[in-house]
């Protein structure tokens, strides 16, 4: 087969963690067509990797359905916007990143008019919302599966499949150097740290962080030595340092803009929001309590759609529950610090925990820019 020497890919990633995912790709598509070409909707670290993006990606990063309803007006005409902008630039191929209740639609409507289109993370339609597998059926051309057992699970409604691996698997070492990390946060090399992770979301934030750091007070009352670390989204460090001013008892919390991963790395533990986050934090071996909340109304519609008893992705993956989840109503502070402290009193508890993320780690791993890549190639030959 003979390399396209020129292509045009449009793309769309709608969070922070949809961004990631596709910069770990973008370079292996630039290596394999070096005169690439791509615009469309993305993030910080897809534009240092040359990717125009014509609206920023925070404009669709909402999450639960009452949020959604106070942008859906600016959201539907980003949309409409960018589908008559795809259709006139007629660029080769399509790729949704994520975010399928935005994607989804606009690639079913590129589809109908004879552009390719790839749905690269496949929707949870093994958590909640089954009905939406007729729906990727009529928009995709292929979907780019993150998760191993995916691919079989949409090939028995006629959906076209890959399992590409998960990047982070590959980003996250094995085994991470925490001493490292502490050294290049500036923490101390004995201090037992709690990662706070409330979100990437404005929305998520403002309604888990006010939780996340009153727990953080109980905990520091019983210890008063744990050291609080919170990574901040980029953008967010407004609404973030709005609410920890509310919180006089967490004055020893450090702020940090972005790094994560670092921060995962160097903690014993964790306070997660649902979402990517908590994978993460398997990856790097983390012990971790996972929280949600949201809306009433939100909640009480999500709610109905579950089709399985976890929410955090190490469960789900695990098919049990690995680390505790404490949703809506169960997210109160004195839960949250009460499963802290169990992870930090029960070390052999933590051990198991590990061998546990390891196994989980090996599952995920593939040559990602390489698989998604070939992948990408047979669809433009098809």
């Amino acid at each position: 087969m003979t390399d396209i020497p020129a292509l045009d890919i449009a793309m769309v990633a709608g969070e922070t963690s949809g961004d990631l995912l596709a910069s770990l790709v973008i370079p292996g598509l630039q290596q394999r067509w070096p005169s690439l070409r791509m615009a469309g909707i993305g993030g910080p670290r897809m534009q240092q990797s040359g990717f125009v993006s014509w609206w920023p990606m925070e404009k669709l990063s909402v999450r639960g359905y009452v949020e959604v309803l106070k942008h859906y007006r600016e959201i539907v005409g980003i949309r409409r916007q960018l589908k008559t902008r795809l259709l006139d630039a007629k660029p080769d191929i399509f790729i949704g990143i994520d975010a399928p209740d935005f994607n989804l639609d606009l690639a079913r409507d590129l589809r109908q008019a004879g552009l390719k289109t790839v749905q690269f993370v496949c929707p949870s339609v093994w958590a909640w919302r089954a009905k939406r597998l007729q729906k990727i059926r009529d928009s995709v051309d292929h979907v780019l599966c993150i998760f191993p057992f995916e691919p079989d699970l949409l090939s028995q409604y006629g959906i076209a499949a890959t399992f590409v691996g998960h990047p982070l698997a590959n980003l996250i070492p094995e085994q991470a150097d925490k001493a490292a990390a502490r050294t290049q946060l500036g923490l101390p090399q004995q201090a037992r740290v709690l990662a706070v992770l409330p979100g990437s979301r404005k929305d998520e934030i403002k309604h888990l962080l006010p939780r996340f750091l009153a727990a953080v007070e109980l905990l520091r009352q019983q210890q008063p030595d744990l050291l609080a670390v919170l990574p901040v989204a980029p953008g967010m460090s407004g609404v973030v340092n709005d609410i920890a001013r509310q919180f006089p008892g967490v004055r020893h919390l450090q702020i940090i803009q972005g790094q994560s991963h670092a921060v995962m790395a160097t903690a014993d533990v964790a306070m997660v929001a649902s979402g990517t986050a908590t994978l993460e934090a398997a990856l790097f071996k983390c012990p971790m309590v996972i929280a949600y909340a949201m809306p009433w109304l939100s909640w009480q519609i999500i709610e109905r759609k579950r089709l399985q008893p976890w929410v955090g992705l190490p469960n789900i993956l695990c098919q049990d529950f690995v680390v505790p989840e404490l949703l809506q109503s169960q997210a109160t502070p004195k839960a949250l610090a009460r499963c802290v402290t169990d992870w930090l009193d029960q070390p052999d508890k933590v051990q198991a925990l590990r061998h546990t993320f390891s196994r989980l780690h090996q599952t995920l791993r593939a040559d990602t820019p390489k698989v998604v890549t070939d992948a990408i190639a047979q669809i433009l030959q098809a």
